[in-house]
């Protein structure tokens, strides 16, 4: 099960303190670099305009913790990099605990976990704990100590091209900014991973295909800033991988226009393999799917996952986590639903029958050749495929009129066109 590898593979990204600039997203993406190494790694410097926003400085973080009045060490860094506010600026001051408190962050709703809270840019600083852990906080002077610094360094993203026949791309887009989350987080560039590493060893690709692993937003923003042009003119399809580890559910969220082609492939394997799957609709974007298809950018952009962000009780928070919420089995149905939407995108053709009327299968042993009252399904799944093969439809068009999962056709076709019954079209033929 292909779940398990990418499950290693989260296991080793876990530790790492991600945010959206710095030396755990380079680290982040060496170790990707391991698996594909064709990956391109691009530095922008910081201060560099993308579109209305800037690249910000530089974050690095050494270590931060707080001591309690009574000498325990607490909300330490180096234990669990949630417990630090990200992009928190330096700080060594001693205060009271009713000024600490307005710098720490903690879930009364869920007393047990750590919140995942950052401030990019606005300067502050602050802490983040258990509300069990706040709740016991002693009176006195606590001491606070945060080493870190603010600089001109970069924004890192990493980009692999894999080259097919044709020009026209599918564009996968996942992030590498978000420390110690497994859904919301690793199961994104993880499943990514193996998906482009699957990609790369196929003998023929009908289309290019390009992985892009960036932080979210500001990431999406620099590269489309640095490549609307070539995007806009070459991405037909692609998926924002995001939240495709755990074994709870299946999701969709359209692209804006909720009609590309990408939106009609997602749905389509979703109600095949799991018929319950959520839909979403725009109104509950909350990822880099905004910037894909703002209006201006407009890439045919929407997003297959397992249970969509902010709709676990998890999200956001140490629980987050390699054992309860992420699992193999849910790595590898994430990993399944969206190699079977870019199976699907290769194989997508406009099918037209090479004869007049019916052609004659059973001289080529594609149809009994003893009348019966009853035909068996794979017979009447042929001859519907055949009916509807005029040129005028694509085969994800057949496969939703016949009600059957879009790779059931495709040994059909693979018949048909080998006995030179069936050609095989790009797109249907002007009247």
């Amino acid at each position: 099960m292909i779940g398990n590898r990418i499950h290693d593979f989260a296991k080793r990204l876990w530790p790492i303190n991600r945010s959206i600039t710095g030396e755990g997203v380079r680290e982040t993406l060496r170790i990707i670099k391991e698996e594909l190494p064709d990956l391109e790694i691009t530095e922008v410097p910081s201060g560099t305009r993308v579109f209305d926003w800037e690249i910000p400085k530089e974050w690095r973080v050494k270590q931060a913790y707080i001591i309690t009045p009574s000498g325990k060490k607490i909300c330490d860094f180096n234990s669990n990099n949630l417990h630090l506010v990200g992009y928190s600026c330096p700080i060594n001051i001693t205060l009271s605990l009713s000024d600490l408190q307005e710098h720490l962050h903690s879930l009364p709703n869920q007393p047990n976990a750590i919140p995942y809270i950052t401030s990019y840019y606005k300067e502050r600083w602050g802490f983040c704990l258990t509300h069990e852990e706040r709740q016991i906080l002693e009176d006195g002077e606590y001491e606070v100590f945060i080493d870190s610094q603010h600089f001109d360094g970069s924004l890192t993203y990493g980009e692999l091209f894999v080259k097919g026949d044709s020009s026209r791309e599918v564009l996968i887009s996942t992030y590498i900014c978000h420390p110690s989350m497994a859904n919301n987080e690793l199961s994104g560039p993880c499943v990514s991973t193996f998906l482009a590493k699957q990609i790369k060893i196929l003998k023929h690709l009908r289309y290019s295909y390009r992985f892009v692993f960036i932080p979210e937003t500001i990431g999406s923003i620099t590269y489309l800033s640095r490549n609307i042009d070539h995007l806009k003119r070459n991405v037909f399809a692609g998926f924002n991988v995001s939240c495709v580890g755990d074994n709870r559910d299946y999701s969709y969220l359209p692209s804006r226009h909720g009609e590309t082609i990408s939106d009609r492939v997602a749905q389509h394997v979703l109600s095949h393999i799991c018929p319950t799957y959520k839909r979403y609709t725009w109104c509950d974007r909350g990822s880099d799917e905004r910037q894909y298809c703002s209006p201006g950018v407009d890439l045919p952009i929407a997003s297959i996952m397992r249970t969509k962000y902010g709709e676990y009780d998890e999200y956001h928070t140490s629980l987050d986590d390699l054992t309860k919420v992420v699992t193999s089995e849910g790595l590898d149905g994430g990993y399944y639903a969206l190699w079977k939407a870019i199976e699907a995108l290769e194989k997508n053709c406009f099918p037209k029958i090479a004869v007049l009327c019916e052609p004659q299968l059973g001289k080529r042993g594609l149809y009994p050749t003893l009348s019966t009252k009853t035909s068996g399904t794979e017979v009447k799944l042929m001859m519907d495929l055949i009916t509807w093969s005029d040129g005028t439809r694509s085969l994800i068009d057949i496969a939703e009129i016949c009600k059957a999962p879009v790779w059931d056709l495709y040994p059909i076709i693979e018949s048909l066109s080998k006995h030179q019954l069936i050609v095989l079209m790009d797109a249907p033929k002007p009247n």
